[in-house]
């Protein structure tokens, strides 16, 4: 049988790897042992926080909606549960939206809800 010699698939892998890790510090990125090392833990880090960007946007989102109700006089929780009374179905980015780029659509909807909130 023939003698295979790795050379050039082991040099196309490594460049891939380095080609990766282009934006890391120091022997992270030029030294292959430990430019793969970083690479496992960079992807790693990117699959999980993937998963909570999506819960870190939704944060910023009912912060936004908070501030913008508290501004017109309502809380955030009553601003919801008013606009789920009302019949609205729009989310919470939709509502984060027009709370920053219309303010005056904004109180709008507020007015809604508040009419809607049952009163005690």
């Amino acid at each position: 049988m023939a003698r295979v010699k790795r050379g050039t698939t082991k040099h196309r892998r490594h460049k891939a790897v380095l080609k990766l890790t282009r934006g890391h510090y120091s022997v992270r990125h030029r030294h292959y042992r430990r430019a793969s090392e970083s690479l496992l833990h960079a992807m790693s880090y990117a699959y999980i926080h993937r998963r909570e960007r999506k819960g870190d946007f939704r944060k910023l989102w009912v912060l936004r909606i908070g501030a913008a109700a508290r501004g017109l006089g309502l809380n955030y929780n009553s601003f919801i549960y008013g606009l789920k009374q009302a019949g609205s179905d729009l989310n919470r980015k939709v509502l984060a939206d027009i709370a920053v780029r219309d303010p005056e659509s904004f109180a709008q909807l507020v007015h809604k809800a508040r009419a809607a909130l049952p009163s005690s």
